[in-house]
């Protein structure tokens, strides 16, 4: 049956960490500037997502047990309109669905919170004592172009009717032209790229239902 389908991003967006850079924190200060400085070139677009995940992971080398941490810290740094939003949006018809650049094992409790059955993020491979072994590197959203793929693909298998982006860095401007409308997010960071570029811009996640049944 064909659907509404909402791409949302995670990370700056539905909550207001970046959940890589806060497994960084872990590791102490001067981790966490190295990785939140690759972060933020990446979600400006200086440079390639695809140019800075393999390094900032291998810096860093998550646990499982730091996984899960931080998975609860996503819950306690909810954007604070997102769960109305999201209430909204399913009595509007439109099915949400994460799509990150961040980590499955990270951002498994907080759709579980949040109630979004559909997540697309980067799988982490742990050994049997919960280390940090690797990612799956053929994960499209480890690198550029790869929203655009899990769109593509989405539409096709869910026969979406009409597919809506939003998100707060330049891997989810990217997906503006092969979206019926994206909408910048910049309740957390203004970006000013994304603010010039997207067709639509919110501070708020519960301004935009109103924009879906204006379009």
């Amino acid at each position: 049956m064909a659907k509404n389908l909402i791409f949302i991003d995670c990370d700056s967006t539905l909550s207001s960490i970046e959940g890589i850079d806060e497994l960084a924190r872990l590791r102490g200060e001067d981790t966490f500037r190295e990785c939140e400085n690759m972060t933020n070139r990446a979600m400006d677009g200086e440079i390639a997502i695809e140019d800075v995940y393999g390094a900032r992971l291998n810096l860093i080398k998550p646990s499982a047990e730091e996984c899960a941490r931080i998975g609860q810290l996503y819950i306690e740094t909810v954007e604070p309109t997102a769960k109305s939003f999201l209430e909204k949006l399913r009595a509007l018809d439109w099915e949400p669905i994460i799509v990150s650049g961040g980590l499955t094992q990270v951002i498994a409790p907080f759709a579980a919170y949040l109630g979004v059955d559909r997540v697309r993020a980067v799988d982490l491979i742990f050994d049997e004592n919960g280390g940090y072994v690797g990612f799956d590197e053929n994960c499209p959203t480890s690198r550029m172009g790869g929203k655009m793929e899990i769109i593509e693909a989405d539409r096709a298998a869910l026969e979406a009717m009409r597919v809506v982006m939003v998100g707060d860095g330049s891997s989810d401007l990217e997906t503006q032209p092969f979206v019926d409308l994206f909408i910048g997010y910049g309740g957390f960071l203004e970006r000013p790229k994304v603010k010039a570029e997207a067709k639509a811009f919110v501070y708020r996640l519960s301004d935009i239902p109103n924009l879906l049944t204006a379009f």
